[in-house]
């Protein structure tokens, strides 16, 4: 039997987080790093390279705009020169535009379509090919619950959320066979600096009511989830959503 901690042992291996700066992306960066991985961190806010600097040494930091196709690939060229190969992409930056569906603007929604799953799938068509080549990888994108239930004024955020799980299912589908699994992961509202801020007041006591365990989740909850679907105690975890939710979806 493999101990518990060779099969979370992510030494030799590398990541590339979007979103990586900040919030949920920089939580899952640091639990990985702590597992031995080495880090590229994608962000378009500057502080990403300080950031990275925070892991520890040998980690990267690369200011780019995931909405821009060559940005992206330069990114990708980047990480792979620098690192040799990628073994784990985590498809973590979004945006949400809330707004009534007749109130929703075509540039709220091609913003929100562009960066929450246009940018998965170019990283992913970007990266996966090599993982393929090598015969191992992970990738994990991040969904919503809203992906699962209707939530008021997530038109767009619920949309580009449930093309994740989408994307997710054929990637799973088709890399699977070259050693490369794809999972993604559904949060309820996390708390990160910005996540306080938005659900702070009688908004977010009464969203907070509806969860059965009571809180919102904590950034590290999803990046702990993540350790767990990029390690090899999650070799034949394929295809799948893994719910962080309290409960929220399961009324």
């Amino acid at each position: 039997m493999t101990p518990f901690s060779t099969l979370f042992s992510l030494q030799n291996r590398t990541a590339l987080v979007t979103g990586g700066a900040s919030g949920i992306g920089y939580a899952i960066a640091q639990r990985l790093a702590e597992q031995g991985a080495q880090l590229c961190l994608v962000d378009r806010s500057p502080s990403v390279k300080e950031a990275a600097a925070k892991l520890g040494p040998n980690h990267l930091g690369i200011e780019a705009d995931v909405t821009d196709e060559q940005a992206v690939q330069k990114a990708c060229e980047t990480a792979l020169k620098n690192f040799g190969k990628i073994d784990i992409l985590i498809n973590n930056a979004g945006i949400a535009l809330i707004a009534p569906a007749d109130k929703l603007t075509i540039e709220a929604w091609d913003t929100t379509i562009s960066i929450n799953l246009r940018a998965p799938f170019l990283f992913s068509r970007l990266l996966g090919p090599q993982m393929c080549e090598n015969g191992y990888g992970r990738i994990v994108n991040l969904a919503s619950q809203a992906a699962l239930v209707a939530l008021d004024g997530h038109l767009a955020y619920t949309a580009s959320k449930s093309g994740i799980l989408g994307l997710t299912k054929i990637l799973a589908f088709e890399w699977g066979k070259h050693g490369v699994t794809t999972n993604a992961i559904s949060p309820t509202v996390v708390e990160t600096e910005l996540g306080k801020k938005v659900w702070s007041g009688p908004v977010g006591d009464a969203f907070r009511a509806e969860v059965p365990t009571g809180r919102f989740a904590q950034p590290d909850e999803i990046a702990c989830a993540v350790t767990y679907l990029v390690s090899d105690a999650a070799a034949m975890v394929n295809g799948e959503n893994l719910v962080v939710d309290g409960g929220y979806t399961i009324r």
